[in-house]
């Protein structure tokens, strides 16, 4: 027999404290005005100085959802990490991670670290739900962990940055339900985005080629999720219509608009074949044109930007929010929109919601499934205490202090001077780290790092 409504029950979400304003990094960049705040949609980005690396995000982060939800190190039976930032070749963060389980005695943890650039979150999350729901679960909890610090070379690519974590608990009796059965991916040979150089913090990005990829994996997952949903609907179509939210790995907020559109475009495409499309005169032309010709055709991404605006702004929109303000997490951006959606509507708005979910990782990997939202808001449900719980988030992207562009940089650069320089102690004040932050005290001389936590109040 299958656990009952096996799906997310805690979530908990970190971000530095740091930020640096994009309309600020556009004068100092001495691009045109607009470039990173319209032109991308991003507002402020959030980036690690040398007291932080993905071992102190996760920290972090777990340390934070065990605290917030009392929840014990020995409640945890599964524990796996999705990360594409890399500081060892062998030594996983998980490795790191038992320092929270061990004074309990809890060593019995499954799971390890999962890698394909953005998707190793999703991945990560896939495999506790199976473990859930399979013949080696013992009852306990899975806890997966997403967490990166995204970084580019000076140029174009650098103002898509961002880092953080987020950590979820996974279990029956979920209020955010993974609906089984109904899951579609595509894998693929791509170089859109590698990281070949282990010497250096930054990937080798072919920007244009990205782009295709990310549309072409969005277009395929999407065809494949409504052929396999029709055949549990007894045949009938599926389309963004179904959906009341829908969620997009963000490497920038623009591009995920256009996604959105690109999937009214898919389902305009659909419905022409199937005789049922709405009589749109000045879109005819389009329905012909094959998927795979029209990923940079400014006239379909413009008419069908107008056309489903509207939409966006009530299914997709809500979630960019944390996006907007910290940047791409990496692993975590698509769930950051999760904990986003959750903090902008109103509980009793969410109830009962179903909330289709794309996710993507360079190279490529990429996921299309959905989220059925549990119908009890009521005073003491699971739902309302999980939106609860999330309070925090606005507040403290607010209280994040701003850092001029000319720091940035020179943070930036120096994170790359060091990145192998044994022994090392970093130089940044931790003075202005929330409250229960892990940071870096040092890398010995054998290259092993040593954490300490900020007190847990202020």
């Amino acid at each position: 027999m299958w656990p009952k409504d096996v799906g997310i029950r805690a979530m908990e979400v970190y971000f530095p404290a740091q930020y640096v304003d994009q309309a600020e990094l556009e004068q100092f960049d001495g691009v045109s005005a607009g470039k990173y705040t319209v032109g991308l949609g991003q507002s402020r980005m959030g980036f690690c100085n040398d007291r932080e690396d993905v071992n102190s995000l996760c920290l972090t982060v777990v340390h934070r959802l065990l605290d917030r939800y009392s929840i014990k190190p020995t409640e945890i039976g599964r524990l796996e990490v999705g990360t594409e930032t890399i500081i060892d070749k062998s030594k996983s963060v998980k490795s790191c991670l038992m320092q929270l389980f061990e004074p309990s005695g809890n060593t019995d943890l499954e799971g390890i670290d999962v890698t394909n650039a953005c998707y190793g979150g999703t991945a990560a999350l896939f495999n506790a739900v199976s473990w859930v729901e399979s013949s080696a679960w013992d009852g306990r909890l899975a806890l997966v962990v997403a967490a990166d610090n995204a970084v580019y070379a000076s140029g174009s690519a650098r103002p898509t940055g961002g880092a953080g974590a987020i950590a979820m608990i996974v279990g029956p009796d979920a209020p955010l339900v993974l609906d089984r059965g109904v899951r579609a991916s595509c894998m693929r040979h791509a170089y859109d985005f590698y990281k070949p150089d282990l010497r250096s913090e930054y990937p080798t990005v072919d920007g244009k080629l990205s782009i295709q990829c990310y549309l072409s994996s969005l277009d395929t997952c999407y065809q494949r999720y409504c052929d396999k949903a029709k055949v549990k609907r007894a045949n009938h179509d599926v389309s963004l219509q179904d959906f009341d939210a829908v969620l997009f790995h963000s490497p920038y907020c623009k591009l995920v608009q256009k996604s959105f559109a690109r999937l009214a475009f898919v389902d305009f495409v659909n419905s022409s074949k199937n005789k049922t499309a709405v009589n749109h005169v000045d879109l005819q032309k389009f329905a012909s044109i094959a998927l795979e010709d029209t990923y940079f055709n400014r006239d379909i991404e413009k008419a069908f930007m107008d056309l489903s605006k509207e939409d966006f702004e009530k299914k997709t929109k809500p979630s960019l929010f944390i996006a907007n303000q910290v940047g791409n997490m990496y692993t975590p951006s698509v769930y950051s929109g999760l904990v986003s959606l959750l903090i902008n509507k109103p509980v009793e708005s969410l109830a009962g919601n179903k909330v289709g979910v794309f996710s993507y990782g360079s190279g490529l990997a990429s996921s299309m499934y959905s989220i059925t939202v549990s119908k009890d808001a009521s005073k003491d449900s699971d739902l309302r205490k999980l939106v609860t719980n999330l309070s925090y988030v606005k507040a403290q992207l607010e209280a994040r202090h701003k850092v001029h562009p000319e720091e940035y940089t020179s943070i930036l650069a120096s994170r790359e001077k060091n990145l192998h320089t044994v022994p090392f102690e970093p130089q940044s004040s931790i003075d202005n780290m929330f409250p229960g932050t892990y940071y870096l005290v040092k890398v010995d001389d054998l290259f092993r790092r040593t954490y300490e936590r900020t007190p847990n109040f202020k």
